[in-house]
């Protein structure tokens, strides 16, 4: 089905280019559906291409790599895998999030600082480019397409099958939880741990400038049964405020949580955002009577939200990723309080390799970054939404950082591609004849280039 499913694509490129090649094409998935915030104005100007490519194809044990079709969802992959005794590397948190959309755009987890990006634990991508053919590529067989494929935001081509590497799973996460405080002391903390690649996962929660809790997690078959916690359960606290005891009881503690519920530890409060939807959502009674209909999905919120909301929303709360190198990590912060005074923030660290393509450290060699990820309503008395983070993109762009291309971006072109490396991107988009088809990942993502 697969075959005859990526043949149907293929079908629809080739009736665009008889046409004429008159608009730009893109995916025919509603932009609601997508766990970003933002609602593409796109896709009602383009030729919506339909790609129903929703399956785990297969799981191959000898090589440790499962290949999937692109709109497979993070929860539904870690549902088939794990009874199977296997996992992927780096799980994105939301249950939500689709494959193609963690490598068209990018994806992050605690193990990260072992794995790199989710795109970095990729081995193959197969696309129906601009004529319609069907194109495999890896490190090997055209590399400069693997590559570039990674935060272009399907501007390429179409991503019909992704080939990623599979580690055994195990059933428990044993997680060490340490309040810290003093923010060079969370720096220093912090990357210590980042550092450690004993440590499978790492995490930290910072509650306010000075306040933080560090967590670090090993994964283990074994676990103490009073110490276990199923903090995926509906009726459980959401995690970052079960996480805060320990910084109000200051004490270390150490905690064995399914590793599935784990993986997911976030989502049921979509990290802290369901605070400002539900504010008694964590509240005992109403867990326990409603906790089971949480979290609301994020499509449906965007669907049933009117346009007034929408520009609320915009201008009084922000939704940000900021990848920056650890070396920058407390300056970064300080920004971030200055800036925007959201609380908390997710630090989350990343080995960040030397490839060709969109988003590379400075040097030659593979550089350790952290994502600090604010999500809330900025505190800040004068926060405007697009002065402020046009000032934070401009810190992020003078440390070498990169901005998460899912949230809003105040950029420039030039600006943009200050920040990105563009020379594989355009020298690909040049020769694939990529200009008539799609629009370059600027104009479609980007707040100045979409009026």
């Amino acid at each position: 089905q697969h075959t005859q499913r990526v043949r149907h694509i293929q079908a629809q490129v080739r009736e665009w280019k008889n046409e004429g090649s008159k608009r730009y094409m893109c995916t025919g998935r509603p932009g609601w559906l997508t766990v970003s915030l933002r609602v593409g104005k796109y896709k009602k100007t383009h030729k919506n291409i339909m790609i129903n490519l929703m399956d785990v194809l297969e799981v191959d044990s000898e090589r440790q790599i499962v290949r999937v079709e692109p709109l497979v969802s993070m929860g539904q992959l870690t549902a088939h895998l794990n009874p199977m005794g296997w996992t992927i590397p780096v799980v994105p948190e939301l249950d939500d999030l689709t494959v193609g959309g963690l490598i068209m755009g990018t994806g992050i987890e605690s193990s990260s600082h072992i794995y790199g990006l989710f795109q970095h634990t990729c081995v193959a991508y197969e696309l129906v480019l601009a004529d319609g053919s069907l194109v495999r590529c890896s490190p090997t067989e055209n590399s400069d397409l693997f590559y570039a494929v990674p935060w272009s935001c399907g501007t390429l081509g179409f991503l019909v099958a992704a080939e990623i590497k599979m580690i055994p799973a195990k059933k428990y996460v044993k997680i060490h939880y340490e309040p810290v405080r003093g923010l060079q002391k969370i720096c220093e903390k912090f990357t210590e741990e980042s550092k450690k690649k004993e440590n499978s996962f790492v995490e930290g929660l910072l509650y306010s400038l000075d306040e933080a809790v560090i967590m670090t997690g090993v994964l283990t078959d074994e676990a103490e049964q009073s110490k276990i916690n199923r903090i995926g359960n509906y009726y459980k606290p959401w995690f970052f405020k079960h996480v805060e005891k320990y910084l109000k009881a200051d004490r270390t503690g150490i905690e064995y949580i399914p590793s599935r519920h784990y993986y997911h530890r976030h989502t049921r409060s979509i990290f802290w955002e369901l605070q400002d939807i539900i504010p008694f959502g964590n509240n005992p009674i109403f867990r326990y009577l409603f906790g089971w209909m949480v979290p609301p999905k994020i499509s449906l919120l965007k669907l049933t939200q009117g346009e007034t909301i929408r520009k609320l929303y915009e201008q009084h709360h922000v939704v940000q990723d900021m990848l920056v190198p650890m070396k920058s990590l407390e300056k970064s912060i300080q920004t971030f309080h200055i800036d925007l005074n959201v609380y908390p923030l997710w630090l989350c660290p990343f080995i960040l390799p030397n490839n060709p393509g969109m988003v590379h450290p400075k040097g030659d060699e593979a550089e350790l970054y952290v994502d600090i990820g604010a999500y809330g309503e900025p505190k800040r008395k004068q926060f405007e939404a697009r002065a402020s983070m046009r000032q934070m993109e401009k810190f992020v762009r003078s440390v070498h950082g990169f901005q998460m291309l899912y949230a809003d971006c105040y950029m420039t072109r030039e600006e943009f591609w200050d920040m990105f490396d563009g020379s594989l991107y355009h020298k690909l988009r040049e020769q694939m004849n990529c200009k008539d088809a799609f629009p370059e990942v600027y104009d479609k993502i980007c707040k100045s280039a979409r009026h």
